[in-house]
């Protein structure tokens, strides 16, 4: 494990200007999409990190042509020639991404079979596929479990269905989305997501052919088409790392700019961080001009000076404060002075990594107690997932374990943030959703180093 951490010489202000690529949980979603048209798709913006290079791996396995594009991060996917891939094959990605589950509807489609090994990701709750085997069974799929995994088949073909999520589970909303738009009849799915992500997939799909109506009250109807073709697309920045690098921002007392950072899907995030203490500037885009450069536009963060205010927040779904940007902010709100809450009623252990804090000098006591009024998914069922953070706190050295991706940068800025010289270990994990985050580092301004 010696080669898998980072010495962190923390107390410096992060300064500079650093650049976000497409969203990761969109990027993934749209290379899959990709196994359904008939002709090549391009992506373009698509950031190096982790999860593209097991989507990208799985895709060949199953004869999916992927090259590189003549822009950097441009993705030039052929699906002319797929097929099936070996059991062993694809078990040699068990464990490493979530993302295989959503390659069951193409491939039914394409092929009439899949095979889905058993499925990794982030330890902060279960996260059962429940909700994804249960849609592909009313689309008309068998499923028969074995000890290497799932082996689906459609004997009868798919078929539109109507389906209801008893919660709006992003994954199972882009199940239904990837098996829906070439299943045969209308589909129509209640109570699903609509992060900005998914609104971004179901954008790829229109452009290959699909016809997808995004009704009120989380209802999407989706009327299957006989095929669809290949797409261009330019995917939504990646709304998660420009918060967590506005974090890291706030918690070191620095100042970065981040470019590609959008305001419209950030909106819940920028209200909390300026009721903190924090100041943004959005800039906008300006395009080249006779004699003069254009400009990428983005959103500037920083630390004004002063104390920080506590706060009290909830995580939700959209347009509810992402549970993917507690992580981060609670870093800062250590800094903050008062007490503030968090209530994170989307992953039910997600508030493991605030030990690690403690170790480091905050004060956050964790709750089975639900310290708000956002509905919880697991508030009755003895899980600690609320905190309450007393700030603001000196934050000193310490060597860290990385649990899971968003803990990971937590611990990376708290790192940061604190007095004197930290190691933290398991910093490969960071590289599955934060595109060459020590190269960001050092563009920052930040004293760290292998050792």
């Amino acid at each position: 494990m010696t080669d898998d951490v980072l010495v962190v010489h923390g107390g410096t202000p992060l300064q500079g200007r650093i650049r976000v690529r497409g969203a990761k949980n969109l990027v993934s979603k749209a290379m899959v999409a990709a196994l359904l048209g008939d002709s090549p798709s391009r992506l373009f913006d698509v950031p190096k990190i982790r999860d593209v290079e097991v989507v990208r791996g799985l895709l060949g396995l199953h004869g999916v042509k992927v090259t590189d594009g003549d822009e950097d991060g441009e993705l030039v996917f052929d699906p002319a020639n797929v097929e099936s891939a070996s059991t062993d094959q694809i078990n040699v990605h068990a464990g490493s991404s979530r993302i295989p589950i959503l390659f069951c509807g193409p491939l039914l489609h394409r092929l009439g079979h899949a095979f889905i090994p058993d499925l990794g990701g982030c330890h902060i709750g279960p996260r059962p596929i429940d909700f994804h085997l249960q849609a592909l069974r009313e689309f008309g799929a068998t499923v028969d479990k074995t000890p290497e995994g799932l082996h689906l088949s459609a004997p009868n073909g798919l078929h539109g269905t109507k389906f209801a999520l008893p919660y709006p589970s992003v994954g199972a909303t882009e199940q239904v989305l990837l098996t829906a738009v070439m299943a045969e009849g209308v589909t129509e799915l209640r109570n699903a997501a609509v992060e900005p992500e998914i609104i971004d997939l179901i954008c790829v799909l229109q452009k290959m052919g699909a016809i997808i109506k995004v009704h009120t009250d989380r209802v999407i109807e989706i009327q299957g088409v006989p095929k669809l073709h290949g797409y261009t697309h330019r995917p939504i920045p990646d709304r998660i790392e420009a918060a967590s690098w506005a974090a890291a921002a706030l918690a070191t007392r620095g100042h970065v700019e981040v470019l590609g950072a959008e305001q419209a899907d950030m909106m819940t995030f920028l209200n909390v961080f300026r009721s903190v203490g924090g100041e943004y500037e959005v800039t906008d885009t300006r395009p080249p001009r006779p004699g003069q450069p254009g400009q990428e536009g983005g959103i500037r963060f920083w630390h004004p000076g002063g104390e920080l205010q506590a706060t009290a927040l909830e995580t939700d779904v959209h347009p509810g404060f992402m549970t993917d940007w507690q992580q981060p902010l609670v870093v800062a709100l250590t800094q903050a002075r008062g007490l503030s809450i968090v209530h994170e009623t989307v992953y039910e252990q997600r508030l493991g990594y605030t030990e690690a804090l403690n170790s480091m000098g905050a004060n956050i006591q964790v709750y089975r107690d639900c310290l708000g009024g956002t509905p919880c998914r697991f508030g009755r069922r003895n899980f600690k997932h609320s905190a309450v953070i007393a700030g603001p706190s000196k934050l000193h050295a310490a060597d860290l374990v990385i649990p899971d991706l968003r803990a990971g940068f937590s611990h990376l800025i708290a790192a940061l943030a604190a007095e004197g010289t930290s190691r933290v270990y398991g910093v490969d994990l960071i590289n599955r959703g934060y595109e060459d985050f020590e190269a960001k580092l050092a563009d920052l301004g930040a004293q760290v180093e292998r050792p």
